[in-house]
């Protein structure tokens, strides 16, 4: 029996490759919103970050979710994923 390929995304903060399900999925709708994909599985482009705070800190001072979309992402985005960071951590 053959196993299956497990699927891997480059965190933008940290920029290590990880398997996909480890990772937080920040997706942009085709209408252009920005939110948060727990499931993987919510229409639009993807990017990945780990969940780790120090991660989410480089990948917003670079820049690297704004690259990832073309668009500039709004406060609350970035305060969701602390939050969602928080509540992983902490629960």
């Amino acid at each position: 029996m053959q196993q299956r390929k497990i699927p891997m995304r480059q965190c933008l903060g940290c920029r290590t490759m990880f398997p996909k399900k480890e990772l937080i999925r920040v997706v942009r709708s085709p209408e252009g919103e920005l939110s948060l994909d727990f499931k993987g599985k919510a229409a639009g482009r993807g990017a990945y970050i780990c969940p780790n705070s120090e991660c989410l800190k480089k990948a917003r001072k670079s820049r690297a979710i704004e690259r990832a979309f073309s668009m500039q992402v709004p406060e609350e985005v970035y305060q969701a994923l602390e939050q969602k960071m928080e509540d992983e951590t902490n629960g």
